[in-house]
């Protein structure tokens, strides 16, 4: 009877094989066998840390090596271990771009919304729409979906900057387009910044050219200059976030919602000695050092960084900031939480 009864389970184990093996054959897959809903996220994107003591020296060896005439934007794409060769985080790329003296990175628009966070050097600029932005360390600079922009370095020194893509996304949704501008460089309007003349009075913007169903911010200057001067008063009267410190969104000036319908950006300051409580969210987010030293614990790793570093927070990962240091420490984020919010899928969770 127990011979029988093993045999009959044998029996029934080979003809599952022939059956699974039948499925495969057919571009079929039993769902039941794995890859089934899972109870919460599970990131293949893993905790990481790019050092710019070793970002820096490579993206000069890339200046050297390859010319712009070469290589349509000189960039360096930093990838997640767990995402080998593809991207920093699971929606949203995080890279290093170098545009030399001299240099021009040749007019293009494309699909993915993209944001520039300028690392090194004054005086280069980037025209958007025909309209000259010009770039600061600790500006951000935003090139929204289907902008014509390009890039140019007039001064002695290079010009080197974080660049946040959604393109990643674009490409799960099959929705990516590019096409090149007919001249290497757009004709520049008047007006030093006029973006920051029309929508960078604070709550104050034009009563009059603003198109209310905007979907990306037309304010496509944000300078450093006036995000430490509002932490550092925001800082004066309140304690801030116990999960992030004192920070702040940067917004679409005519909606007073994201920058871009796909990326969230924030600015925020760490005291000295303070050290943030854990929270997770279902969202994926990069980080830039503005200045600082400390570490970031994120799922139960420590992610020690520095000026200039670029670190990972993948989603629902559970994360707190710790400021090393004696002065303060100033972050730079983005996310795609927007993306998340419109699809009634974005949470948060404090760790208990």
């Amino acid at each position: 009877m127990a011979t029988l009864k093993l045999s009959s389970i044998q029996s029934s184990a080979d003809e599952r094989h022939a059956y699974y093996a039948q499925l495969r054959s057919q571009n079929v897959f039993p769902s039941w066998t794995g890859d089934g809903i899972s109870v919460e996220p599970n990131s293949r994107a893993v905790p990481y840390v790019w050092h710019w003591r070793d970002l820096r020296p490579q993206a000069m060896r890339a200046a050297q090596l390859v010319g712009t005439e070469e290589a349509e934007r000189r960039v360096l794409r930093l990838t997640n271990p767990g995402l080998p060769g593809l991207s920093a985080s699971n929606t949203l790329l995080a890279n290093i771009q170098i545009v030399m003296p001299g240099e021009i990175a040749r007019a293009h628009r494309h699909s993915a919304s993209a944001l520039r966070f300028i690392i090194e050097g004054e005086g280069g600029y980037t025209v958007v729409n025909g309209e000259r932005i010009p770039m600061y360390p600790g500006d951000l600079v935003l090139t929204p979906n289907w902008t014509w922009h390009d890039h140019a370095n007039d001064t002695d020194q290079p010009m080197i900057w974080l660049d946040g893509l959604d393109i990643p996304l674009l490409r799960m949704l099959e929705a990516n387009f590019f096409e090149e501008y007919n001249e290497q460089r757009q004709r520049v309007g008047p007006g030093a910044d006029p973006s920051v003349a029309k929508y960078g009075s604070g709550g104050l913007k034009p009563a009059w050219g603003v198109d209310p169903a905007t979907t990306y911010s037309p304010m496509w200057h944000y300078p450093m200059s006036q995000a430490r001067a509002a932490l550092e008063r925001l800082a004066a009267e309140t304690d801030g976030s116990p999960f992030d410190g004192v920070i702040f969104e940067y917004t679409n000036p005519a909606t007073g919602g994201p920058t871009m319908p796909t990326i969230a950006c924030y600015i925020q300051m760490l005291r000295p000695g303070q050290q943030t409580r854990a929270h997770r969210h279902v969202c994926c987010t990069n980080y830039h050092v503005v200045e600082g030293s400390g570490c970031s614990i994120v799922g139960g790793e420590k992610l020690f960084w520095e000026d200039k570093d670029v670190f990972t927070v993948p989603t629902w990962t559970f994360h707190e900031h710790v400021n090393m240091g004696d002065r303060p420490a100033f972050l730079f984020s983005f996310t795609d939480a927007p993306l998340m919010k419109w699809l009634g899928l974005y949470r948060e969770q404090e760790e208990t």
